[in-house]
Order: structure tokens, then C-alpha cells, then sequence
């Protein structure tokens, strides 16, 4: 199966020279957690709603924050053409829950998240990208390790 058989079609997009609020607006409106961010139709960046809290109100940053300053500019994709197995493999060694999903033209064309790969018949692929996402990456210098 290929992505582009279970990908979210429907994606909004946003400006990174819109705000930290408009972003939010438009997060609660449609009911996501990440906008793809394009710029002269080429994306440039994903801002999740945990960008927000974590680069956005725990830096003192406000609402008038361009999203510019808190995106996530590096951004991991994959082809609408590519196997769900080795994307959902990609997934867990980047430890990412959600990648935008371009064609071979790099045009925004789509998502996949962790939830498309469950809901479909994939639930295998969804299982062990889910163990690799959920790996710890380090450990917090503030608490002890157990």
C-alpha cells in the first residue's frame, strides 16, 4: 500500500509571516495539531501546537509572533508514491507522529500521521512506528534516571 492510498488530502496551509494566534485559530478550527508552513508555494516549514508551547509561551513569546520564529524549519517528508512499510520505518527512526506527503514536483499534496497508518490496514506498520516514536531520545538533566 502507498501513501498516497491513506494520506489526509484536505491539508491547510500557513504563511510563516502570519501569527502564533492566526495559527492557533485555524489549529482549533479544524480540529489539528500541525499546519504545513509554505512560502511562495514551497514549503518551508511545520508548526506543531507543541512549537507553540514549547518555542512560543514558554520563550515569553505572544500571540503577534510571527510563525517564522517558532516553526519547525526542517522539515521530513515523504512521496505520495513511496510503501506505508517504509514510511511508518522512517517514522519511527525520526521519531515523528505526522510527515507531510509531496509529489515527485515537491507540491504540498498532502499528511500522514500515525493515525491514517492505524485506521488502515497497515495496523502492523502503525504498531512498530509507534515503539520507535515512543522511545526515549534523552534523558533530562534535571531528574534523576531511574
Amino acid at each position: 500500500m502507498q501513501v498516497q492510498d491513506i494520506m489526509t488530502r484536505d491539508v491547510s496551509i500557513i504563511s510563516p509571516d502570519e501569527t502564533l494566534k492566526a495559527a492557533a485559530l485555524r489549529m482549533a478550527q479544524l480540529d489539528v495539531g500541525v499546519l504545513p508552513v509554505a512560502e511562495n508555494e514551497r514549503l518551508v516549514g511545520m508548526i506543531t501546537d507543541r512549537d507553540m508551547v514549547v518555542r512560543g509561551l514558554a520563550e515569553g513569546q505572544g500571540p503577534s509572533t510571527k510563525i517564522r520564529e517558532i516553526m519547525t524549519p526542517d522539515v521530513k517528508y515523504c512521496f505520495c508514491d513511496q510503501e506505508i512499510d517504509e514510511i511508518a520505518e522512517n517514522m519511527a527512526d525520526i521519531q515523528v507522529r505526522r510527515l507531510p506527503v509531496l509529489d515527485r514536483d515537491k507540491r504540498l499534496v498532502g499528511i500522514l500521521s500515525l493515525s491514517d497508518i492505524a485506521t488502515s490496514d497497515e495496523v502492523d506498520q502503525a504498531a512498530e512506528a509507534l515503539c520507535g516514536i515512543s522511545r526515549p531520545i534523552s534523558v533530562f538533566p534535571q531528574y534523576p534516571a531511574a
